[in-house]
């Protein structure tokens, strides 16, 4: 962990001592709840009858952890974080609370258990994760802390910026970062699978969009997917066929580090910007910048996702938009939460629970991109796009456009829920079912 936490480190240590007194009796009543689990086979090996018993088991246990979540999420938070003094991440939270209130979280042994084991083989402990994330986003103080903190750059950003300005390009493995002229040129570069995201690829835009933010030479970033190797759209750009379903099936796309900080860390950062404590600037206030993202052939599912926080959308003419989600089995991070807001509830309700594919050159197209251009000519609008949000008067105008639109505190509401939802989706029996036939296919 990378923070400075310590679990006898408090702010108020009477506070300390009456929560974590509570969870010692707690967490005896989750131990008892949870005893039939130890005589359990593991789980892909279970008959349907040890099944429904594990279900039940599990059950008890996360009503007693929900129950104490729900009273004491403001006093565990401020116990982690010495009375909101220590910014965590939110996978040090998780981490931490592990230590500090065992039973609570799977710790590093769990975890590393089911990190080896298909999707449909886990335990689920990560809904666990979901209960303990849910109520702290719902705790207003804690809530507004997190999200703030996860606004933070990465350290990893901090240690490459200096080679970065200096060089003004940066190969991040599956995101190339390039400053040309006054625009930070991101561009997505997994060609071996059409830009589909995995946990690597989220730190990867992470720390693109922190360079491009704190790079003072930056006044625009552009976002773009790179020329693809993939068999099938080989020699062709193609902006992001979403989550890496190979991934998820495998069981490697992770709550915390996926499908969680996504959301709280880089696709917050471009509607919000950086949160930095090195800023000196006046008036204070986050460091933000105009966004532009160019689609090429296809924006599936996160890619969609991506596109619902940008600035300026070019799409070529040729190229689709779908939000397949509801297909997958997921829920499609907070598109629910902004797809209403910019194209309305119906075509939000086609796209979200039936799938349908929006193509450029229809014309609900133009509720969803500002531009539809010929393939041939995207770079040109690009630079066109750059040269007119690199204006002045466009900073202090968008933030003022998204604090209307977004504000921090729906979004804190939106994620709380969101948190223990998306728990539950990634162990629903129709997920489960679905991973387990791509394994037996893959296998095959």
């Amino acid at each position: 962990m990378t923070g400075a936490f310590s679990p006898s480190a408090t702010s108020d240590g009477a506070l300390d001592s009456v929560v974590t007194r509570e969870w010692g009796e707690a967490a005896k009543a989750v131990a008892r709840a949870e005893q039939p689990l130890a005589s359990l086979p593991e789980a892909e090996a279970r008959s349907p009858h040890q099944v429904a018993v594990a279900l039940a088991a599990r059950r008890s246990a996360r009503a007693i952890r929900s129950g104490f979540v729900e009273t004491q999420a403001e006093a565990v938070y401020a116990h982690l974080t010495d009375g909101l003094t220590v910014p965590l991440r939110i996978a040090e939270v998780v981490e931490a609370a592990a230590q500090a209130f065992p039973r609570l979280v799977p710790d590093e042994r769990q975890l590393a258990a089911d990190r080896a084991r298909a999707q449909a083989g886990k335990e689920g402990h990560e809904i666990d994760q979901g209960i303990l994330l849910q109520g702290l986003l719902r705790a207003p103080s804690a809530g507004q802390h997190l999200l703030e903190t996860m606004l933070r750059p990465t350290q990893r950003a901090l240690g490459l910026l200096p080679d970065f300005r200096r060089r003004g390009i940066a190969d991040l493995g599956s995101v190339r970062v390039e400053r040309r002229g006054l625009a930070a040129h991101l561009t997505m570069c997994r060609d071996d699978c059409l830009n589909a995201e995995d946990n690597q690829q989220v730190e990867d835009m992470e720390t693109a969009v922190d360079l491009a933010l704190l790079d003072p030479d930056v006044r625009v970033g552009v976002l773009r997917g790179g020329t693809m190797t993939h068999q099938r759209y080989r020699g062709r750009r193609v902006f992001s066929s979403g989550i890496n379903l190979k991934s998820l099936h495998a069981g490697d796309i992770s709550l915390v580090d996926f499908l969680l900080r996504r959301e709280l860390g880089y696709i917050s950062k471009l509607v919000r910007g950086i949160a930095s404590d090195e800023s000196k600037q006046w008036p204070p206030g986050p460091v933000h910048k105009p966004w532009v993202a160019a689609v090429d052939t296809f924006a599936i599912g996160g890619g969609a996702q991506l596109l619902l926080v940008f600035d300026h959308i070019i799409a070529a003419s040729d190229s689709y938009i779908s939000l397949p989600a509801a297909q997958e089995g997921i829920i499609p991070g907070a598109a629910n939460f902004r797809l209403t807001r910019i194209v309305g509830p119906r075509i939000a309700r086609r796209m979200i629970l039936q799938g349908e594919r929006i193509h450029a050159t229809d014309p609900e197209a133009r509720l969803l991109v500002d531009e539809v251009v010929d393939p041939e000519v995207v770079h040109e609008a690009i630079l066109a796009s750059v040269e007119r949000l690199a204006q002045p008067a466009v900073l202090p105008n968008r933030l003022m456009l998204n604090r209307t639109e977004e504000p921090l505190e729906d979004f804190r509401r939106y994620m709380a829920e969101f948190a223990l939802e998306q728990a539950h989706r990634l162990y629903s029996s129709d997920v489960m079912h679905k991973v387990g036939r791509f394994s037996a296919v893959k296998k095959a």
